[in-house]
C-alpha cells in the first residue's frame, strides 16, 4: 500500500482523501504533478470516493502531502464564502483532452461571484458553435471548485446542468456562497455551516 510519504517522494501513484466543508465532505486526489481530481460530496463517503476514482483510478486513501494540505484549506475557505480563484493550484492534466483543457483553463479565469455562459466559453475557444461541447466538458470536469464549472451558465442566465449530487440546487448554492448577482440573498439553508 502506498503512503502519503511515497507520493511526496515522486512515485506515479495517486493519493486521495476526503475533508469536511460547508457543503459536505469533498474528495481530492493528487499525484506528483498536482491535483488529479476534486469531487463534490455525494450522499455517502463511499459514493464520493467511488466517483472521485472515476477521474483518479487506483487512488489510494492517504493523508494529504504538504503540497496538498494548503489546497484543501483554500477549497474549504472558498466553500465558506472566501474569495479565492484557486487559479494558481497546479493540476494534473492526465486524461484530459486538448479541447476540455482549453475550456477548463478559460473557466478558471471567471472570478468568484461572476458567471459566464457555455456559449461565451465556446466563442473564446475559437469554436463559437460548440456551446454543447463546452457543456459536455463541464459535465466531465474532474476539478470542480478549482475549475469553477458552477460559474458557467446556459444562455439567458439559466443554470443549465450540473452533474454533482443535488444537481442545479448545488450549483445555485455554490453561486450564492460566492455572492453571484441575481440569485438573491442567502437563506438559512444556503449559508455555509
Amino acid at each position: 500500500m502506498t503512503s502519503a510519504a511515497d507520493l511526496r517522494h515522486g512515485t506515479d501513484d495517486v493519493g486521495a482523501c476526503l475533508f469536511p466543508t460547508a457543503i459536505g465532505r469533498v474528495g481530492i486526489a493528487w499525484s506528483r504533478s498536482g491535483v488529479r481530481a476534486v469531487q463534490l460530496p455525494e450522499r455517502t463517503d463511499s459514493a464520493t470516493v467511488a466517483r472521485l476514482r472515476r477521474s483518479a483510478p487506483g487512488a489510494v486513501i492517504a493523508d494529504p502531502p504538504a503540497s496538498v494540505s494548503p489546497v484543501i484549506r483554500r477549497i474549504t475557505a472558498v466553500l465558506e464564502g472566501q474569495r479565492d480563484d484557486l487559479a494558481d493550484v497546479e493540476l494534473d492534466w492526465a486524461g484530459v483532452g486538448d479541447f476540455e483543457r482549453r475550456v477548463y483553463e478559460l473557466a478558471r479565469r471567471v472570478p468568484p461571484g461572476a458567471t459566464t455562459t457555455y456559449g461565451e466559453l465556446a466563442r473564446l475557444t475559437g469554436a463559437p458553435g460548440a456551446a454543447r461541447a463546452v457543456g459536455r466538458a463541464m459535465g466531465r470536469n474532474p476539478f470542480p471548485i478549482v475549475v469553477p464549472c458552477h460559474r458557467v451558465l446556459a444562455a439567458g442566465g439559466r443554470p443549465g446542468g450540473f452533474s454533482a449530487n443535488g444537481g442545479v440546487d448545488t450549483k445555485r448554492r455554490m453561486l450564492i456562497i460566492e455572492g453571484a448577482p441575481g440569485l438573491g440573498e442567502p437563506t438559512l439553508f444556503d449559508q455555509p455551516g
